[in-house]
């Protein structure tokens, strides 16, 4: 394996970089060199996403979605939040190992399907739970747009998790997303605009915004409508992103909801009715598809459309026959609540 570091002349984050590759490799043989990239033309020429950027075979594991190269100075979160110049050695290790298990779908979004996949027992999770090649589905998979296993609930530094958790409180009471200018009050404690906290939640892949900045999606919340609606019990209706974002706002905001969806291939409907902590689908033998288009990407382009309801095993097996191109795997109905629950639940939690 080669391991290259890319830095900008200077880069105060080298060093801890490099110490950090070192110690994640603990006797593996690899090549690993360091580059210096001094102009923008360089950063896009090696695929540097700021400084340091570390590439494993030429791939960068810890691009962020939407990711661009840049000369900028890299911060690197940790599953806690916490914000460090390099990734840490546990990420590394998992980085190398994931490489030297070969290549698998990418998962920015988190959404795709491995080998891997099987629960303590060595057995696949759910008997449904697998992959479009018939393997089981890695545990990633069914993080479904959880960031790659980062998690949805975002960091409480900076006014992220304050914003964060206004926007989707506001989603819910109206069916709409907040303007910049209302969430102005709950990003000033932060000592930022709120388009500053809405960009690095955008960066981060907790929201999408439009080209003026407007926010068009907050998962599990679309700000334009989809194949997916979802009326509360408050007589609010919102749009969901995909099919397990629906399934994991009952979980997120506590309340009583009716999802109404169609069959991608017969556009029959399929319908989900939780009430009093039961949940009922129609027809009884709906399933649901989670997938990733190729590329990579935020999960909003990446898994959104490929996630969906269907009414059975034949229509979503027709599906996945006309999309060779998306690989991903079915859930059964009581894992794709449990995704979504587990996904979703803890976002608005102090």
């Amino acid at each position: 394996m080669r391991i290259t570091v890319l830095t900008v002349p200077g880069c105060p984050n080298a060093p801890l970089a490099m110490e950090r590759v070192t110690a994640a490799l603990a006797g593996r043989t690899a090549e690993v060199e360091r580059v210096e990239v001094h102009d923008q033309a360089q950063a896009t020429a090696h695929g540097m996403n700021g400084s340091p950027t570390i590439l494993l075979d030429g791939r960068d594991p810890f691009a962020p979605a939407g990711a661009v190269p840049s000369v900028s100075c890299r911060l690197y979160r940790d599953r806690d939040g916490t914000a460090a110049g390099a990734p840490s050695v546990a990420a590394l290790r998992a980085a190398l190992d994931d490489g030297a298990n070969g290549p698998e779908a990418p998962a920015p979004g988190g959404c795709c399907a491995t080998e891997k996949a099987r629960d303590m027992a060595g057995r696949c999770a759910t008997e449904k739970a697998r992959d479009t090649a018939g393997r089981c589905a890695t545990k990633e998979a069914f993080d479904v747009v959880g960031r790659a296993g980062r998690g949805r609930r975002a960091p409480a530094e900076r006014g992220l998790r304050a914003v964060h958790q206004a926007v989707l409180r506001h989603f819910a009471a109206t069916g709409t997303a907040p303007t910049a200018e209302a969430l102005e009050p709950v990003a000033a404690p932060s000592g930022r605009t709120a388009g500053e906290v809405l960009a690095e939640l955008a960066a981060e892949d907790f929201l999408t915004l439009d080209a003026s900045g407007r926010i068009r999606a907050a998962y599990p919340f679309s700000a334009v409508p989809t194949r997916h609606r979802v009326a509360l019990a408050g007589g609010v209706t919102v749009w969901s992103m995909c099919a397990i974002d629906a399934l994991g706002i009952p979980a997120m905001l506590d309340t009583d909801v009716v999802i109404s969806s169609a069959d991608p291939v017969t556009g029959e409907p399929v319908t989900v009715t939780h009430r009093g902590g039961t949940t009922v689908w129609k027809p009884q033998s709906a399933v649901v598809f989670v997938g990733q288009r190729q590329g990579g990407g935020p999960a909003a382009t990446a898994c959104c459309d490929a996630v969906n309801f269907f009414t059975g095993d034949a229509t979503a097996r027709t599906w996945i026959a006309g999309h060779p191109g998306v690989p991903g795997h079915l859930v059964d109905q009581a894992q794709a609540e449990h995704i979504g629950s587990q996904t979703f639940g803890p976002l608005l939690a102090l």
